[in-house]
């Protein structure tokens, strides 16, 4: 459940398409909240996921390690550099800016360094090839097969 202030619609369909079952923008009343997390509690603990897939590769959440689909070449993955892929995996061949990308990886009480994103970026370029991560001078990274 996303609680924001954001409550425009591509706000919400971003949330969504992020993995949230529901979203509830400021301001909101306490009894809606209080039903819509009882919902989202009657429809189970237990959720079934497959790996995610997306540019020819499949990230295993519960071993973090990625498997290239046309090889079957598995890696493992650091914890950093699990959590930036699976973040690209999941906003394929969106421009995705170095702050974002930080924000997203590190927790809040991390240093946050861009140089040391550099330094992820080219680990998995090593590991799963240089053409799924492109870099857009001046605006960051996109992911994908057919990333330009």
């Amino acid at each position: 459940l996303i609680l924001t202030a954001r409550d425009a619609w591509h706000e919400k369909v971003d949330g969504f398409k992020a993995g949230a079952d529901d979203y509830l923008g400021k301001p909101f009343h306490t009894a809606e909240l209080i039903a819509r997390l009882q919902a989202l509690l009657r429809r189970g603990v237990v959720r079934l996921h497959g790996p995610l897939c997306a540019s020819g590769l499949e990230l295993n959440e519960e071993t973090q390690t990625a498997r290239v689909l046309a090889t079957g070449e598995q890696f493992d993955l650091t914890g950093v550099e699990f959590r930036l892929l699976r973040y690209f995996m999941r906003h394929p061949g969106q421009v995705l800016s170095k702050t974002r990308l930080v924000e997203h990886i590190y927790d809040f009480d991390t240093e946050r360094d861009s140089n040391v994103l550099e330094v992820y970026v080219n680990r998995l370029r090593r590991k799963l090839g240089r053409e799924l991560i492109a870099t857009r001078r001046s605006q960051g990274y996109v992911f994908g097969a057919d990333a330009p």
